[in-house]
């Protein structure tokens, strides 16, 4: 495992427990495993000399969003590559989730790469975890955003062929349909 790997996992988890931030009433760390894990099941579709790095970006990628890291903090530590990533997939400020998710945070997923790999990670792992710890209205709304959510992440010429994922966050899906 590369060593910007391991640093970014041990940042990940770092700062998210000095934050106090919690996943349902789980440390945070539960949620960045389950996204890290999506990654690692997904990871032959990363060309293997930017795997470490997007990998690391997965495990990275709610820090600035909810822990009193900057941009430029990761960009000191990681280097511009993996803090473009980041910042990509970090919500924007409002009131709202569709305020949060508006067309300039897709857009600049789209543009980013790597970025819609990162969000289909953390959505599968949103997913998966709503679906196992019966969390029926989170799950209720990524099933609605489902179409919306992925008509903005994926761009109209992707680089990669994210059919795999998308196969997956469907199947979650359809298992919550079986329950």
């Amino acid at each position: 495992m590369d060593t910007i790997l391991l640093k970014a996992i041990k940042f990940a988890i770092e700062a998210h427990h000095d934050s106090h931030h919690k996943y349902d009433r789980a440390p945070y760390s539960v949620h960045l495993a389950i996204a890290a894990h999506y990654a690692d099941v997904y990871s032959s579709l990363l060309p293997p000399d930017e795997r470490d790095h997007v990998l690391a970006a997965v495990w990275l990628h709610d820090t600035i969003e909810d822990c009193r890291v900057t941009y430029r903090d990761l960009e000191k530590i990681f280097g511009t590559s993996i803090s473009d990533m980041v910042f990509a997939v970090t919500n924007n400020r409002g009131r709202t989730r569709e305020e949060r998710a508006d067309e300039s945070y897709y857009k600049g997923i789209r543009e980013t790469p790597y970025a819609t790999y990162i969000k289909l990670c953390d959505r599968l792992a949103n997913v998966r975890y709503s679906l196992e710890y019966n969390q029926a209205n989170m799950l209720a709304t990524y099933r609605n955003e489902l179409p919306h959510f992925l008509d903005q992440v994926i761009s109209s010429n992707p680089t990669i062929d994210y059919s795999s994922m998308v196969a997956a966050l469907e199947e979650i899906f359809a298992q919550e349909s079986a329950i």
